[in-house]
């Protein structure tokens, strides 16, 4: 069960982060989590390149098997690692909250890039 407490204290934090830094940002956080993750040859998180840099992000306490999972929950397209829009995807779906207000991060990014075009 300790597995299920640190996912629980994992969902709590990305609300808190997503209202901090608004979506952008927290796409940026994301982003700059995968590349601490990743395996730097192939540009991909690798299951060891997961056992290997977890601790970067406080993950260290997860146990092979939880770590496992994680790679599985979110290889959306089933080559055993995750690419960055899988990894980004997976941590929006550990985070019921965010599920929920993916909604409005999505309309904010839109409007952010309209303004960009001149809209």
């Amino acid at each position: 069960m300790a597995g299920a407490d640190k996912r629980a204290d994992f969902e709590d934090l990305l609300p808190v982060m997503a209202n901090k830094l608004g979506g952008e940002g927290l796409i940026n956080e994301l982003c700059n989590g995968f590349q601490l993750l990743m395996d730097k040859d192939r540009g991909v998180i690798t299951m060891e390149s997961l056992k290997k840099n977890a601790a970067f992000l406080g993950l260290q306490d997860l146990s092979e098997d939880e770590l496992v999972g994680m790679v599985k929950e979110g290889d959306l397209d089933r080559d055993g690692a995750l690419n960055q829009m899988e990894f980004c995807v997976l941590m929006f779906r550990l985070s019921p909250e965010l599920m929920q207000e993916s909604r409005f991060w999505l309309e904010e990014a839109l409007e952010e890039e309209l303004k960009g075009y001149g809209f």
